[in-house]
């Protein structure tokens, strides 16, 4: 007998058709020199996830692509704020003693 999970995890809800047309408005929003570089990253992403979706017929990769961008710019007032304070990590954990690399 083969151990099979008792349940599987609820895939998320696909984004919505204008999710993408969204991200570049929030894109195009942000700061100047962020904007400038988030752009043509998006695209590329977009780009390279519409490429692959054509080609296996599978919407997985754009759902792929709004979401890490979603994540990215939900997430970027937290990062400026963090880099605003000076980037005090003194309540963080050392990378090398979570790795179990104790030299």
């Amino acid at each position: 007998m083969s151990a099979q999970p008792d349940h599987l995890p609820t895939a998320p809800p696909p984004p919505s058709p204008r999710a993408a047309a969204q991200l570049l408005t929030r894109i195009r929003a942000e700061r100047p020199e962020r904007a400038k570089r988030w752009l043509p990253a998006f695209e590329r992403d977009w780009a390279k996830a519409l490429e692959d979706s054509r080609q296996t017929y599978d919407l997985s990769p754009l759902h792929d692509v709004v979401r890490t961008w979603r994540a990215r710019l939900d997430s970027a007032p937290a990062v400026d704020e963090f880099i605003a304070t000076g980037m005090d990590d003194d309540d963080g954990i050392d990378l090398s003693q979570l790795a179990g690399d104790n030299r």
